[in-house]
């Protein structure tokens, strides 16, 4: 049966902040392709989306995503997607974060595909009382543990 949200248990999904680096040499285009994936298919809702490129000499720009050849082309489809969550704050913490010579996604996005779970967990009186990141090398190490591990008898 279908949890359905009502004004008193109106749920949403967590949301998210990540920073995404890439070399400036050899941008295919593919992270935003993925991106507009989930967001077509309603898995995650995109609240704010920065591209940041930082020179050799560690300057920095925000760059426009609607600029035909520039380096954060591929993002075009996202050119509006500014709710003011970022700022320049944030902006500065990840131009400290990046390397020069390279380009980083600033993005914050609602995982919608949550928020049923959210409403449901609300409705029986559940409360979010932690929430943790694993690392992806943390658990591919443990993945590959549980493969060499021997078999249980």
């Amino acid at each position: 049966m279908p949890v359905t949200t009502t004004p008193e248990t109106e749920a949403h999904g967590p949301v998210d902040f990540v920073l995404l680096e890439f070399p400036m040499a050899g941008l295919t285009g593919r992270a935003s392709e993925e991106l507009m994936r989930l967001v077509e298919q309603r898995v995650i809702r995109l609240f704010d989306l920065l591209i940041v490129m930082k020179m050799e000499d560690g300057n920095v720009e925000v760059l426009e995503l609607t600029d035909p050849g520039g380096p954060a082309e591929s993002f075009s489809y996202f050119a509006g997607a500014q709710t003011g969550i970022l700022g320049k704050e944030e902006i500065a913490e990840a131009a400290d974060a990046i390397l020069p010579g390279s380009l980083a996604a600033l993005i914050v996005y609602e995982n919608i595909w949550a928020a049923p779970f959210v409403a449901a967990v609300r409705e029986g009186g559940g409360e979010l009382v932690a929430s943790t990141r694993i690392p992806a090398p943390d658990v591919m190490a443990a993945l590959e543990a549980l493969d060499d591990a021997p078999p249980v008898a």
